[in-house]
């Protein structure tokens, strides 16, 4: 049978068609009919909204006075052609930072220029400037960077407390999630006191927690308090896919505070401790001491001179030294415990030690020092 005969429309009546057709041109008809159109038709009158709410005033005046101290990081990395081995640059990632003072420098997470070749910070006004590395504090998860814009281009941060901050207090984090730079988000403290890990495997402490939408790109940006005070680096979100969970973490400012200036200073940060060696935590539990057992002591330091004993070899025999039991009250059980007891305190700060010397609990007051 010839393949036209299956045509369609050899099964409908001509009648029937005309119908259809008919039908449908009607419905156009009825659909454009000159009769509903209005040329006169003019815009709606829009009706004004009245004052804005004080809630609301506050909010655009945080961002208007802190937006302009708030970066945006790109972080370039090189790589090389595997045809011709030639060597080009990609960008790598993108973050936040906040100016910290007038010499241009910025302020921004150790993890979002951890593995840059290059850096550039691009500030409010949309200029870009080429950024140096000043120094770091990787196990605080912070960097200091230095541009050199012109100083009224710079408009440094206003510094918070986050020692008073309280649980259901309203907060602000502005960055650049997702490379959209300025963007502003709010929310609250949902809890204080949080630890996270830095990306050395240190433990931050008293780190806040927010549901300030925080996500990638955010990372390194101020969170705000509704004073538009910084009272933190936002540095992490909690999140299986990656986007923001209403979990937000960012490391307080009275740490930030203690560290930036140190790092300026020394390009590190300089930690309190007692020029002592530890000894493995096997030796302690094979004689089954308490606390943390200190195999030397460096001569000269603040420990020798305090008295503290490490623990020597006379005659083929160990004789164990002290055993650091507290750090002002506080118990120590390994060396992390003996490290974070001293970094809360300064250089030149005395802690007292209680240590279990032959059996016997006794107390030396030391004099931290600074500890490479």
């Amino acid at each position: 049978m010839p393949l036209h005969s299956f045509s369609p429309f050899r099964r409908i009546s001509p009648v029937i068609l005309y119908i259809l057709l008919g039908l449908g041109g009607w419905l156009l008809y009825q659909t454009f009919q000159p009769s509903l159109l209005d040329p006169s038709a003019e815009p709606r009158a829009i009706m004004a909204r009245g004052n804005l709410a004080e809630d609301e005033k506050n909010t655009i005046e945080v961002f208007k006075n802190s937006a302009p101290s708030v970066v945006y990081i790109t972080s370039i990395a090189l790589r090389r052609n595997l045809f011709n081995l030639n060597v080009y640059e990609i960008p790598r990632g993108t973050g936040s930072g906040f100016i910290w003072d007038k010499q241009g420098r910025i302020v921004t997470n150790y993890h979002v220029i951890s593995d840059a070749s290059r850096l550039e910070v691009t500030l409010a006004d949309h200029s870009t400037w080429k950024a140096v590395l000043v120094g770091a504090a990787p196990d605080r998860d912070i960097a200091v960077l230095k541009i050199s814009a012109p100083k009224n281009t710079l408009h440094p941060i206003s510094l918070g407390d986050s020692d008073d901050l309280q649980v259901g207090q309203k907060v602000f984090a502005i960055g650049n999630p997702f490379g959209l730079d300025q963007t502003l988000t709010t929310g609250i403290v949902s809890a204080l006191g949080r630890e996270i890990k830095s990306v050395t495997g240190r433990i931050i402490s008293d780190v806040i927690q927010t549901d300030a939408a925080i996500n990638p790109g955010n990372s390194g940006g101020p969170l705000l308090d509704s004073a538009g005070r910084l009272i933190g680096v936002n540095t992490a979100i909690y999140s299986p896919s990656g986007g923001s969970s209403g979990i937000g973490f960012a490391v307080p400012v009275h740490e930030v505070n203690n560290v930036v200036p140190q790092v300026i200073r020394h390009g590190r940060l300089i930690r309190p401790g007692l020029g002592i060696s530890i000894a493995p935590r096997k030796l302690a539990e094979e004689f089954e001491l308490p606390g943390v057992l200190v195999l030397n002591v460096q001569p000269g330091s603040t420990a020798a001179k305090a008295g503290l004993r490490g623990t020597r070899q006379v005659r083929g025999g160990l004789i164990l030294g002290d055993s650091i039991l507290t750090v002002n009250g506080k118990p120590v059980h390994n060396y992390n415990e003996l490290r974070d007891a001293f970094e809360q305190y300064q250089v030149g700060d005395s802690v007292t030690l209680t240590v279990l010397r032959d059996g016997v609990e006794q107390e030396l007051i030391v004099i931290l020092e600074a500890m490479q």
